[in-house]
């Protein structure tokens, strides 16, 4: 009923604001409650895309969404749930689609292949340019703070900030590429800012932050001591605030542990174990438990590539010898 409510809601209220622009009304208070009133529908779209059990359904329909959002940042540019909402949805979309299917396409065309991860990389700037702009609300100057001094600047974000930290680090992480020295540089502004949102609330979105560190924490610099081991706390603490629902961290941690390890056991248990989520069991993750459990499937059938058999020593003649 709710997901019904918000289509007519933005259905309506996106004609009548047309309608005003068409019209060349005065009335400049009225479609600027129009637009408010769009971008509130917008922005509290729950489980509108999350709950959908058709991946390449919503593949085709969030790029019109992405749009109406930025032409509504046009008209009010400091709605706040308006940037949340895209800094979100730039970072699915760029990673969940773009950049799966640039890994998928690598070992058929290379070039078609990088071209969608530049695609990528550019939803994921765009994305963390949102995130900036609605952290700059509460807090102005926090760019040019965060860049000056990172780790002293996040001190000012309070817990009503993590969402935003979270989706600005999270597209900070994703654009950050070796080939790319430019995102490279923005390295320590990502870990200031995901390592507070941490801090103010490691249970966000079941555990998202852990979810993101699991990966994440092969790429710090300077840190003392195990990654994998930092990886693996992460990970159990993304499960246990997920309660098991969430197949996100078992599929990272196969990508970012298993494989470097090479521990083709671990490998296949835990992808399988994030197959075996019941999707349905758990309509709000849906969508996203159905795209990471089509990389599963993606790792599993490129294992081999992925995990090199270990080949046995071969005997000498003394060996030989001795069993014989």
């Amino acid at each position: 009923m709710n997901t019904i409510h918000i289509h007519l809601q933005i259905f309506g209220f996106t004609c009548l604001g047309v309608f005003m622009l068409i019209t060349g009304t005065s009335c400049t208070s009225l479609k600027q409650v129009a637009v408010n009133k769009v971008g509130d529908a917008f922005a509290g779209a729950g489980t509108t895309f999350s709950g959908d059990d058709d991946p390449e359904f919503v593949k085709s329909a969030i790029p019109f969404s992405l749009k109406m959002m930025e032409s509504l940042l046009e008209q009010t540019p400091k709605h706040k749930g308006l940037l949340l909402a895209s800094a979100s949805y730039f970072t699915q979309y760029g990673y969940a689609f773009i950049q799966q299917e640039a890994d998928e396409l690598e070992e058929k065309d290379l070039a078609a292949a990088n071209e969608k991860r530049d695609r990528a990389t550019r939803m994921f700037k765009r994305s963390w340019n949102y995130g900036m702009r609605g952290l700059e609300l509460n807090h102005p100057g926090f760019e040019k703070a965060l860049r000056a001094n990172p780790k002293v600047a996040v001190r000012q974000l309070t817990k009503d900030d993590v969402a935003l930290a979270y989706w600005t680090a999270a597209a900070g992480g994703l654009r950050i590429r070796p080939d790319r020295p430019e995102t490279v540089a923005d390295q320590l502004l990502v870990e200031a800012l995901i390592d507070r949102a941490l801090e103010l609330d490691e249970s966000f979105e079941n555990g998202a932050i852990h979810g993101f560190l699991i990966k994440y924490e092969a790429n710090r610099q300077g840190l003392k001591g195990d990654s994998t081991t930092r990886s693996r706390q992460h990970f159990k603490r993304a499960v246990e605030l997920s309660k098991g629902a969430d197949a996100s961290p078992y599929v990272s941690f196969a990508e970012a542990v298993a494989v470097p390890k090479q521990d083709a056991k671990e490998f296949e248990s835990l992808l399988q174990k994030a197959l075996a989520i019941d999707v349905d069991a758990h309509p709000a993750m849906r969508l996203s438990n159905l795209v990471m459990q089509r990389r599963a499937r993606w790792l599993l059938a490129h294992k081999d590539d992925l995990i090199l058999p270990v080949s046995l020593p071969e005997k000498s003649d003394n060996d030989a010898n001795a069993s014989s």
